[in-house]
Formats: structure tokens, sequence, C-alpha cells
């Protein structure tokens, strides 16, 4: 006898259903969907706008959209936890994740509509931190579904594909922008596509539902609280959180300064265009190994020793940016970083929902650990402008974030719970 939905008590169970291509694809589609919504502006459009808003601010183009893009990033670090945690609580009849994914999607176009008809700086940062606030809430309930639906030794096939999603977003937003003929009509373009992207997985698949009696009881200081994740308390989250963030953290050292150093230090002769080919590069390899990465880790078994080699390998390129400073060095580290980030991606996403410490707290507990990914975006300029003006330049900041990649990879090890 079939049923016509999940039933109520699901929402908290460990899943031992694979789940369809046709579900992995739709979740897929709405992830990409998020990263259009992001990738959109960031490229393209809010540095068009900060160079028509920029004069008689008395600021440059380029500080007024770091300030712009700092004050999102912000944003971003307390929307994920919080809309994952709200998302955790849910009880309403269409499940826990889909409202937020709906009212996420639906907030962030029309976020993107008031980016289009900005006509002043202020306008144009509250626009932008109203689309972070609004796709983080969307982008929470996406992965935290994975965890909600997907059994463990399908999770790695399943993060591939939402990292192929993810590359796909962020060249799909840049390409919208980019066609669309004009900043008003590159907003819209974004804000269209992020609707109809969600809409496949919500209409089609229903959602797991969280019975009021299984909702933990409210009170405001429990519920802050519960952002707190005791590395004491769960040691294998604290090692994978930190594993996770040191990767990122080498990994946005690498490309904060990549223009400069292709100037500069190579003498390029057109470091622009050469940024556009190592990114091309870079992203072919990487779209080449997240899904196989994945399917291969599902398929062993295991997830740490892909996650220690694929950081290895990322922490070898980034060191040959260091030892060998050519063109074709550049290409060849290019290309293997894609190698080594392409399996991280999907199998540290794998390895994050299996040490999960409760059913009932994925979503909270997977927007702390996104922090990793945002939080080394915010310190990477901290901590290369210093290395790069007065301690040896980009030799030794590209060494350093070597030594940062290599530390993150190898702390995998003192994870005790997954194989």
């Amino acid at each position: 006898m079939t049923t016509a939905g999940p039933a109520l008590d699901d929402a908290l169970a460990e899943p031992v259903e694979r789940v369809g291509r046709s579900w992995a694809a739709a979740l897929a589609l709405a992830n990409g969907a998020i990263w259009v919504g992001w990738y959109g502006p960031l490229q393209i459009l809010l540095a068009s706008q900060s160079e028509d808003f920029a004069p008689g601010t008395g600021m440059s183009k380029e500080t007024l959209l770091a300030w712009v893009t700092g004050a999102g990033a912000v944003v971003s670090l307390v929307a994920n936890p919080l809309f994952g945690a709200l998302s955790d609580r849910t009880t309403a009849r269409w499940g826990r994740r889909t409202p937020w994914i709906v009212a996420g999607a639906a907030g962030g176009a029309l976020a993107l509509l008031l980016l289009a008809g900005a006509g002043g700086v202020w306008t144009m940062a509250a626009g932008w931190c109203l689309v972070q606030l609004t796709l983080n809430a969307a982008f929470a309930a996406v992965t935290a579904a994975v965890p909600d639906r997907v059994p463990r030794l399908q999770r790695g096939s399943v993060g591939g594909w939402l990292g192929a999603a993810q590359i796909l977003g962020v060249v799909g937003g840049t390409g919208l922008a980019t066609v669309a003929g004009g900043t008003g009509a590159g907003y819209a373009a974004c804000a269209v596509f992020t609707v109809v992207g969600v809409l496949p997985y919500v209409l089609r698949y229903p959602d797991l539902r969280l019975t009021a009696a299984n909702r933990p009881p409210w009170s405001w200081r429990g519920f802050l609280a519960g952002f707190w994740l005791s590395p004491r308390r769960h040691p294998d989250l604290g090692w994978a959180w930190l594993t996770r963030f040191l990767i990122n953290l080498s990994n946005a050292l690498v490309l904060l300064y990549l223009l400069y150093y292709l100037r500069d230090r190579l003498h390029h002769g057109d470091p622009e265009q050469g940024v556009l080919i190592l990114t091309a590069v870079n992203g072919v390899t990487l779209l080449a190994t997240v899904v196989v990465g994945g399917v291969w880790s599902d398929r062993v078994g295991r997830r740490k020793p892909f996650v220690i080699w694929s950081g290895v390998l990322m922490a070898v390129a980034t060191a040959a940016l260091a030892g060998w400073q050519t063109w074709p060095g550049a290409v060849v580290a290019a290309a293997v970083l894609g190698v080594g980030f392409g399996v991280f991606t999907s199998v540290d996403f794998a390895l994050m929902t299996d040490v999960l410490p409760k059913a009932r707290d994925r979503g909270k507990d997977l927007g702390v650990i996104n922090v990793a990914n945002a939080l080394p975006q915010v310190m990477a300029p901290a901590l290369a402008a210093p290395i790069v003006t007065y301690l040896g330049g980009y030799r030794m900041l590209y060494l350093v974030a070597a030594a940062i990649g290599l530390a993150g990879a190898l702390l995998v090890v003192r994870i005790r719970g997954v194989d």
C-alpha cells in the first residue's frame, strides 16, 4: 500500500530510503537558483551601481562596493543559522523547510527588484542586505533538506549535485546579469530565475512535517544558547567545522589578490583576461570532480580520506603559486585547485551532515557550519594585506595559504565518529 505523502513522524527520523534522481535534480536546481540571485549582483550588477553612485559620496567605487558587500556578508553570517533554527521549529502543514524556501526565494526576488530601482547608496545597501537576509533563509532550508531526506551513503553524490548547481548558478547569474541589457533588467532576470528555479522542488515533492508535540519548548535563552555548539560536547562537529573553515580560508587567500598577482608579480599582459581564463580552468576541473568525488565516496563508504587528500592536493597547488611564479604555473595551479576543491565540496558536505548531533536541530547546526564558508571571506583581507605589504609579498601569502589548507586537511583525522 502506498501513501500520498511522507508520514508526520518522519521529520526527525534518520532517512533510510534512497532519494531518486529527479528529487536530487529538483533540489539542485533550487540551490542553483539561489546562487543566481547572489552572484548576478556580486559579479556584475553591484559593481555597476557602485560606479554610478560613488561620485559625490567621497568614496571610490571600490570602497563603496566593499562597504556594501561587507554589510551583506555580516547579514549572511547571522541569517543562515537563524533561519536554519527557525525552520527546525516550523510545524506548518507544508513541512519544516518548504515554507522557508518559498518565502526566502520570493523575498529575495522582491529585494532584487528593489535593487533594480535603487536611486542611491542607501537603497542599494538596504536592498543587498535584504537579498542576503532572504536568500539565506531559502539556502538554510535547502541544505537542511539533505540530512532530512537523504541516507548517509547517498549524501556524497547529492552533495556533488548541489555543488555542481552552485557553480552553474554562479556562472548563470553572471551570464544573466551580462546579457539582460542593463542593470535593472539584469536584476529582474535574476529575480525571475530565483523564483522559477525553486518551483519544481516545492511543488512536486512534499516536505516532512514536524508535529507540534515534537517541537522543542520555546525560550529566548534556550533558543540563543542553541547557537553555541560546544566543541567539548560535540568534538567531531568542532573538528569538522575547523577543517572547513581552514580550507575555505586558504581558498579565499588564494583568490583575493589574484588580479594583482598576475599584474604585479607575473606581469601578465592582460590581467583581467588572465583572471577569467584561470577562473574558467578552475571551474571546468571543479565540475569534472565535484559529482564524481561524491559518488565515489558513497560507494566506498568513506569520507575522511577524500577530504584529506583533496586538501593536500589544494595545498600543493597553492604552494606552486609561491614556487612556480609563471603564467603556465598559474594555469596548472588553477586546474589542480579545481580538482581538489571539487572533491572537497561534495565529500565535506556529506561529512558535515554525518556529524550533526541532533535530528531536530539539523537546520540550525548546518547554519552554524555554513559560517565556516562566510567567515573566511571577512577574515582573508585582514590577513592578506599585511602579509603582502610587510611580510614577504605574494610568495609568503601563498605559502601561508598552503600551510593553512594543509592544516585543515590533516585535522580531519581528529574526527572519530566517521570512517
